[in-house]
């Protein structure tokens, strides 16, 4: 066994530990470290956060709330706090250690998690039993995403919302709310400075056709 080959089961075996140790923190670092592409910070959102990036949301007719990149579920709960009772969340995440995680730890009959991508949320909302999903929020870090993966989350986001609902975002900087403005006609836009670091939050709505 060569040196390289040595090192690799201690730094998981160290990764583990510290996992372990730190609870959800931990899986969250861990996670980082494993994905730092997919994963938009090494710290979980604040509640400040949370609370403005919900605010908007319309809970009384919400049906199907889709989160893509849920981490360790900072948001998971405050959703299921404010979903009506017959009212569903899908989480998407292409880390099995934060899947394996939320499965493990969310004891909600209306929770699902999903390992995969959020470029496939139209299969993925169909084989829960939805045609379309009510709200989609996004913590992915756009600005690090492979080239192209980006737009077409975006653009299979605007396909699976139904008019009326829309595509939330919380990023460091501008990419995300840019490339929301791309597909949806109508962007809001929103800052919480109470946050490591600061965060722009964006409200992308599919808007009723007058014309129905």
């Amino acid at each position: 066994m060569n040196g390289n080959e040595l090192a690799q089961p201690q730094k998981t075996g160290l990764l583990a530990r510290m996992q372990r140790a730190l609870g959800p923190a931990g899986v969250f670092f861990r996670g980082f470290l494993e994905e730092p592409r997919m994963v938009g910070s090494i710290i979980p959102s604040s509640r400040v956060t949370i609370n403005a990036m919900l605010e908007p949301v319309e809970w009384s007719r919400c049906k199907l709330f889709v989160e893509y990149g849920p981490g360790v579920g900072t948001f998971c709960q405050p959703v299921l706090d404010r979903l009506p009772r017959d009212g569903e969340l899908l989480v998407i995440d292409t880390n099995p250690l934060f899947i394996d995680y939320l499965k493990r730890t969310i004891r909600d009959s209306r929770f699902h998690a999903v390992l995969g991508s959020a470029a496939d949320v139209e299969d993925i909302v169909r084989s829960i039993g939805h045609e379309k999903a009510d709200y989609i929020l996004s913590g992915l870090p756009f600005s690090t995403l492979p080239d192209g993966v980006g737009p077409a989350i975006v653009k299979a986001t605007h396909r699976v919302l139904r008019e009326g609902g829309a595509f939330l975002t919380y990023q460091f900087a501008g990419v995300a709310r840019d490339l929301t403005a791309r597909v949806f006609p109508r962007v809001e836009t929103g800052y919480v400075w109470r946050n490591i670091p600061p965060c722009v939050l964006a409200w992308g709505w599919k808007d009723i056709d007058p014309a129905e």
